[in-house]
């Protein structure tokens, strides 16, 4: 593209650069009404309060998705069997000096049966009675087997009486019989003989009727036995579920609630943990699992303080005044209060996740300081050369702020489009986040121009005023700037390449799961609930698996109990499986079917691998006996459903979120390169990103510096909110720098020195604003709750790799070695795209009593770069 090619694009933008101008009368406007501006968002705030005090119904900490297998197996149970739909959590308690002795088991149990009549509670088991119960039905079933021993000694005496009097009756018949042939052969009477013979034909039918009751009480007790052996072995294949410890000092409290996970309010599970802590038993330690005690996480915490004020030391070196340096803060803050609160006023309406808000307050937070920051940083660099206040921030708020509408559209399309996923969740927390994306845009061009009216000329400090008086003409500042060199862009290129794609290796072995007891921090009750039943029931008991099978609805009990044996029995042959039991049958539904429940220990945790392996082979498995299906519910079949769901929706995703952003960045920089240079330099960074996501909290490198106990699966959603954020962002960095590159193309400088212009001028205030996310997604590495710290972690390092080696190192040595053909588009392309004017270089040419000119801006900020 020649130079006057170039011009006559911006002639074009003269005709279409319909948003700077909006923009520059609305920040002129703000700056001359600024009070006016400051009360409106302060009424908004308001009735955002408002809207929060009416609206807010609590959030859920759980992670569902419609339409997976093991949402149908709840489901199936919630119509079948309804008591065993609902949540569950484990109380463990745990003796701190030996067993636990008769007095704590009666304080526990006074305990348990307060805790009854707690809200949404359908039932809690007493460990101790529940493992009297088990002894009992053993004892049972040993003195069921001595029973039988005994009648079949009965029977066999029975018997063998029974077969001596037979015998005997034969012989008299055949002494009968003998005397019946002398008589008839001496011509004797027989009248005698035959009523003897009547006789012993009495006598045989007693035997025989006496015979029959004996194969009678036989059969029986060939029943019985037949039920006793299956029922000893049911109770030995679930000889491995224990509620109490084998040393008595470990025991599980199971509460069973009547909402499901998903709906079990966190009141609900507070008023748990709050009554069965009311009443501290001596020498008893009470904690609870992540069911229970994994609740909604804080908001704002100590480490979102220090990232914030981390960011207001970056303003404070970047803006050089304090006054400067809090107009971000002020007006990032102000639109987190108003996105938290309008979104949390709905979560009357719809389920929403505890993480949903928080995602809302990092974006808001982040994005809200940087949009700020570069209207800001525009001003007063207008400011040190000596424009007017009102026209300065005009100027600004059509140049910088348009710039910082189509950023903040980009990063709107990546989280909007995570509805697309068709996970309701998911598609929620993307909702929240753009509407704190879109109030910090309106915030940032609105409020921002409002407060720098206000402020006048003392954003500017002394020190920056004698600097800049001090400074070199434009001239020599463009002269001073030269192109890198071809080794150095090839250098650079490679290097960012290597050190990307060395720090992406880990993501090959990344593994997809949701947090359970052993991701929560060390210091946590979950853990410690988590950590005892493994050492005391083993790992497995820490998340059993919920297995269906279906039976015909026409069957008696003995042929049930047949059927049970058959399935428990087919389940326990798989090598990953510790016991099971069968938990329940729904009732006879005549011609149809009914529903069997067996609760399955796996060897090894929710999150291992085996587990995993063992919920697809039971799936995969064909119906028992033909007409027996299985279903498999719980925890870590969840963790596979809802991996594999995201699995399946991130091509989709990724294709609509890159599509959208390609388009937007083509009329932007009005080329097909540099958004292809873009995109794949934001898919290197987004993989060395998974990549020391997984080496952290997957593999455990460095883990107890980030507060990782215990290494596990990665965050299910973790890479398509990943994603989408991240490449909002990095369009973000990609906008700001590369408009400044086109400007000086656009002008007339050559295509390598374009680019060491444009990475000149706007270097200083990436670098700041990256380092602002940097230090706002850190502080929530500090949470507690494992999803906010790996969420603030892969955002914080993201925004780090991108920022700094893509978008500082590789885009800019790419762009070098490319030249002009970076800046090539098809005519035809270029004649049917809109012209958005990001720059606003037709406004700077429709007001040019406000400006010195382009070329003079990038030269001042070259100059204030040096």
């Amino acid at each position: 593209m020649s130079s006057s090619g170039a011009l006559g694009l911006g002639s074009r933008a003269d005709r279409k650069g319909l948003m700077a101008e909006l923009l520059h009368r609305l920040g002129t406007f703000a700056a001359r009404r600024a009070w006016t501006v400051l009360i409106a968002w302060i009424v908004i705030l308001a009735a955002a309060v408002g809207g929060f005090l009416v609206g807010f119904k609590g959030l859920s900490s759980s992670f569902d998705i419609p339409g997976t297998a093991s949402g149908e197996v709840v489901a199936e149970l919630e119509r079948e069997l309804p008591d065993f739909a609902g949540a569950t959590g484990t109380v463990v308690v745990h003796a701190t000096d030996g067993a636990i002795t008769d007095e704590q088991r009666e304080q526990l149990a006074e305990l348990i049966e307060g805790a009854e009549s707690l809200p949404d509670v359908s039932g809690v088991n007493d460990p101790f009675a529940t493992e009297a119960e088990r002894a009992d039905q053993a004892q049972q079933l040993e003195d069921g087997r001595a029973q039988l021993e005994a009648g079949q000694q009965q029977l066999d005496a029975g018997r063998a009486q029974l077969e001596a009097g037979a015998a005997a009756l034969e012989e008299g018949q055949a002494q009968l019989d003998a005397a019946r042939a002398q008589a008839e052969a001496a011509g004797f009477p027989t009248a005698q003989l035959d009523a003897q013979e009547a006789q012993l034909d009495a006598q045989r039918t007693v035997i025989d009727a006496q015979r029959a009751q004996l194969d009678e009480g036989q059969a029986e007790l060939d029943e019985q036995r037949t039920r006793l052996e299956r029922g000893e072995e049911l109770l030995s294949l679930a000889d491995g579920i224990r509620l109490v410890s084998e040393d008595g000092a470990t025991a599980l409290v199971t509460v069973s609630y009547t909402e499901t996970r998903l709906e079990l309010p966190q009141e609900s599970k507070d008023a748990t943990m709050a009554h069965f802590s009311s009443q501290p038993i001596d020498g008893l330690e009470i904690s609870f699992s992540t069911d229970i005690a994994q609740g909604v996480p804080e908001i704002l915490g100590i480490g979102e303080a220090i990232g914030v004020a981390l960011a207001a030391v970056v303003l404070v070196v970047v803006l050089g005044s304090l006054l400067a340096a809090a107009l971000p803060i002020v007006t990032a803050l102000l639109g987190v209060a108003i996105g938290a609160m309008a979104v949390l006023s709905f979560s009357g309406v719809v389920q929403m996740a505890s993480v949903t808000p928080i995602l809302g307050v990092m974006l808001g937070l982040a994005v809200g300081i940087d949009y700020s920051l570069f209207i800001v940083y525009r001003h007063r660099k207008q400011l040190l050369r000596g424009m007017g206040v009102v026209e300065s921030i005009g100027l600004a708020n059509g140049t910088a702020g348009n710039a910082v509408v189509f950023a903040g559209v980009t990063v709107i399309v990546a989280l909007l489009a995570l509805g697309i996923t068709g996970i309701p969740f998911l598609g929620l927390m993307g909702v929240a986040g753009a509407v704190s994306v879109a109030i910090a845009v309106l915030i940032a061009i609105s409020a921002t121009p409002a407060l720098l009216g206000l402020a006048g000329r003392r954003i500017l400090s002394r020190r920056a005023l004698a600097k800049a008086e001090a400074a070199s003409d434009g001239a020599d500042a463009l002269r001073s700037v030269r192109p890198m060199s071809h080794a150095r862009a090839v250098l650079s290129a490679v290097l960012a390449v290597a050190v990307l794609a060395t720090i992406a290796i880990p993501a090959l072995s990344m593994r997809l799961g949701l947090p359970d007891g052993a991701s929560e921090p060390a210091d946590s009750t979950a853990y410690r609930a988590y950590a005892l039943t493994e050492e005391a029931f083993g790992e497995g008991q820490n998340g059993p698996l919920l297995v269906t099978a279906t039976m015909p609805g026409d069957l008696d009990d003995v042929e049930v109990e047949r059927r049970q044996l058959a399935v428990a029995s087919e389940l326990a042959t798989s090598d990953d499986v510790v016991a099971v039991a069968p938990i329940a049958v729904s009732d006879d539904a005549g011609a149809g079917a009914r529903l069997a429940v067996f609760q399955v220990v796996p060897a090894e945790g929710p999150n291992s691998e085996s587990t995993e392996a063992l919920v697809r082979e039971l799936r995969a498995r064909p119906a028992i006996e033909g007409d027996m299906a299985l279903g498999v519910a719980g925890q870590a079949a969840s963790n596979i459903d809802i991996s594999e769901g995201l699995a399946d929706a991130l091509p989709t995703y990724l294709a609509v979120v890159v599509g959208l952003s390609f388009l937007i960045m083509v009329m932007v920089f009005r080329s097909l390169l540099v958004p292809l240079i873009a995109t794949g330099g934001f898919v290197l960074s987004l993989f060395a990103t998974f990549g020391a996501v997984t080496a952290v909290f997957q593999w455990g490198w460095l883990g107890g510096l980030f507060g990782v106990s215990e290494p596990g699966p990665i965050l299910s959603f973790l890479p398509v909110i990943l994603t989408g954020i991240l490449f909002g962002l990095a369009m973000d960095y990609q906008l700001f720098l590369t408009t400044g590159m086109r400007e000086a193309y656009v002008h007339g400088a050559d295509a390598r020195l374009a680019v060491a212009r444009g990475f000149r001028a706007g270097r200083s205030v990436v670098i700041a604003a990256a380092l602002i996310m940097i230090a706002v997604f850190a502080g929530f590495i500090a949470s507690h709750s494992i999803i906010i710290k790996a969420m603030g972690f892969g955002l914080a390092l993201g925004v780090l790799l991108d920022a700094f080696v893509v978008r500082m190192l590789l885009v800019p040595a790419i762009m070098h070695l490319v030249g002009r053909g970076a800046w090539w588009l098809p005519r035809w392309l270029d004649r049917i795209i809109p012209n958005v004017d990001v720059e606003g270089a037709s406004l700077e040419r429709r007001h040019p009593a406000a400006s010195t000119g382009s070329t003079d801006a990038v030269a001042a900020d070259a100059t204030a770069e040096r």
